[in-house]
């Protein structure tokens, strides 16, 4: 006689940046073991491998790699709703006073923050301009190897990696399509406004966000913010 195989429900939710509607099922214990490594982890690439591992074991028709990485942010949370609590509990310390701070937090709450003036295509002339996509789990990973030195560096690469495509006039050019030195060529001829463009569309695009305030025990009152995964990681 074989064990019974339990069966999870189904939930649905729509991806935030195209409105796709995609099923996910809570987490088993099996998943809570991956969870649990994650959350000891200081190893960044631990981190992205748990990620990866849960929503691709949860979610039904979804790339992890090909998502943008606010969306992943709304699944994480989502699951976490739906397979722990909406309600968490969790201490922080005041960063002034190193006081320690007792808070909870209600995903229901955790909300996408979107910018009206936000938009993925930065115009070059009247007949080009070029259309970005949303950083991935991936590219994000780029910029946890900054360091001061490099940071900069760093950020335009991962920056420029986000160009998805340049269009001219009718014809519609992939930038991933091209040779390293020919894009390089491309950004090469970009003036400082259509950089500072590009830089608009990553401090306006959509964040996952959520803000608490808190007051310490001389009364003054502070406010505590989570963002991106921090929310799921709580």
């Amino acid at each position: 006689m074989a064990l019974p195989k339990i069966q999870q429900p189904l939930f649905e939710l729509k991806l935030p940046s195209t409105g796709k509607k995609v099923k996910f099922r809570p987490f088993t214990v099996r998943e809570e073991k991956i969870l649990l490594i994650a959350q000891e982890s200081s190893d960044i690439d631990q981190v992205i491998l748990s990620i990866k591992q849960i929503v691709n074991n949860c979610v039904e028709g979804v790339n992890v790699d090909q998502i943008a990485m606010f969306d992943l942010e709304y699944l994480l949370i989502n699951l976490r709703a739906r397979s722990v609590s909406n309600e968490i509990e969790f201490k922080i310390k005041d960063p002034e006073t190193e006081e320690t701070i007792e808070l909870s937090l209600d995903i229901n709450d955790v909300e996408i923050k979107k910018n009206k003036d936000h938009t993925n295509v930065i115009k070059i002339t009247n007949d080009v301009s070029m259309t970005m996509a949303y950083p991935k789990i991936d590219q994000i990973r780029m910029l946890k190897d900054a360091t001061e030195e490099n940071k900069n560096d760093i950020l335009f690469k991962m920056m420029v990696s986000c160009i998805d495509s340049v269009v001219d006039g009718e014809e519609v050019m992939r930038l991933k399509d091209f040779s390293e030195e020919e894009v390089d060529e491309f950004i090469d001829s970009l003036s400082t406004k259509h950089i500072g463009d590009i830089k608009k569309f990553f401090d306006t695009m959509p964040t996952l966000r959520y803000e608490k305030e808190y007051v310490r025990e001389d009364g003054v009152k502070k406010k505590f913010v989570a963002e991106g995964t921090e929310t799921f990681f709580i």
